[in-house]
C-alpha cells in the first residue's frame, strides 16, 4: 500500500505542474458533450427504433458511451506510456532492480490515471444532468459500479499485455493499435451496435467493450436489476479469469527477453 501511495503521490505532483493543462481538460469535456447534444437534435427520433433498449433517447445514449470510454483509454495506454516514459528516462532499468514486486509497479502507475478518469465521467455525467437534462436519478449505481470493477479489471489486463509489446518493441504497440480502433468502431461508443450488418455484431460480441458499455447504459438509463445485468457480469467475468493471469505471464515473459536480450534500458 505504501509504494502505491507512492506511486499515486509521484503522478500527482507531476500534474500539478501542468495545472493550465487541467483547466483544458474540463472544456474539452464541455466542448465534446455540446457536439454530441446538436448532433442529438439532428438525429432526433430517427434513432429512437435502434434506441428502445435505452429510452431511445440519443443523447443519454452517446453521453454514458463518451463517458466510461475514458476507462478503455486508460486502460489501454496507461501502462505501455509508463514503460514507454520509464524506458525514455532511464528509470526503468532500476525500478526493476527494487525489490518491489513486479504486478505492484505495473498496477501502482494507473492508479492516478483511473483517479483522474473517474473524476470526468462524474464531470461527463454531472454536466449531462445538469446541462442536458440526461435523468440518472433512477439508474441502478450498485449495479453500474459491479460493471465499472469488472471493466477496469479487463482492460488493465488487456492494457499489460500492450505495456508487454512496448517492452520488447520499444514503440508501435500492435495492441493498443488494433483494439482501439476495433473498439471505438464496434463496441458501441457513439453508436448502437444494432445498426452495424449481423456478422459486425458478432464480431462485436468478442469485446469486452460491448459488455461494458451495454450494461452501464442499462444500469443507469433503464435501472437494469442485477438479474438482468448477469449475462453481461458473466461475460466480463470470462474476459477477466482469462485475461489477468494472461497478461501478467505475458508481461513477465516480456521483462525475461528484455534482460536477456540486455535491451531493457533501450529505448
Amino acid at each position: 500500500m505504501t509504494r502505491a501511495i507512492a506511486f499515486l503521490r509521484r503522478d500527482w505532483q507531476i500534474q500539478l505542474s501542468y495545472r493550465f493543462a487541467f483547466v483544458l481538460q474540463f472544456f474539452g469535456t464541455l466542448f465534446n458533450l455540446l457536439i454530441f447534444y446538436f448532433l442529438s437534435l439532428l438525429v432526433g427520433d430517427s434513432a429512437a427504433p435502434y434506441l428502445e433498449n435505452y429510452n431511445g433517447d440519443y443523447f443519454s445514449f452517446v453521453l454514458i458511451g463518451l463517458a466510461f470510454s475514458g476507462y478503455f483509454g486508460v486502460g489501454l495506454n496507461s501502462f505501455a506510456r509508463t514503460i514507454r516514459e520509464a524506458q525514455t528516462t532511464g528509470t526503468l532499468e532500476a525500478m526493476l532492480l527494487t525489490p518491489t514486486r513486479l504486478s505492484t509497479i505495473i498496477l501502482s502507475s494507473s492508479i492516478y490515471d483511473y483517479g483522474f478518469v473517474t473524476f470526468q465521467v462524474f464531470v461527463y455525467l454531472a454536466l449531462g444532468a445538469l446541462l442536458f437534462d440526461v435523468n440518472l436519478s433512477t439508474g441502478n449505481i450498485p449495479g453500474a459500479l459491479v460493471i465499472l470493477l469488472l471493466t477496469i479489471i479487463t482492460m488493465t489486463a488487456i492494457g499489460i499485455i500492450a505495456a508487454s509489446f512496448i517492452m520488447v518493441l520499444k514503440r508501435g504497440d500492435p495492441v493498443t493499435v488494433l483494439f482501439n480502433g476495433i473498439s471505438l468502431l464496434l463496441g458501441g461508443v457513439y453508436y448502437p451496435i444494432a445498426l452495424m450488418p449481423e456478422w459486425l455484431q458478432t464480431l462485436s460480441r468478442l469485446l469486452p467493450i460491448t459488455y461494458s458499455l451495454a450494461a452501464m447504459r442499462l444500469a443507469l438509463l433503464n435501472d437494469a436489476s442485477f438479474s438482468e445485468l448477469m449475462p453481461f457480469i458473466f461475460a466480463l467475468s470470462i474476459f477477466g479469469i482469462i485475461l489477468v493471469p494472461a497478461s501478467l505471464l505475458i508481461f513477465r515473459q516480456a521483462v525475461h527477453r528484455a534482460k536477456v536480450d540486455g535491451s531493457l534500458a533501450h529505448y
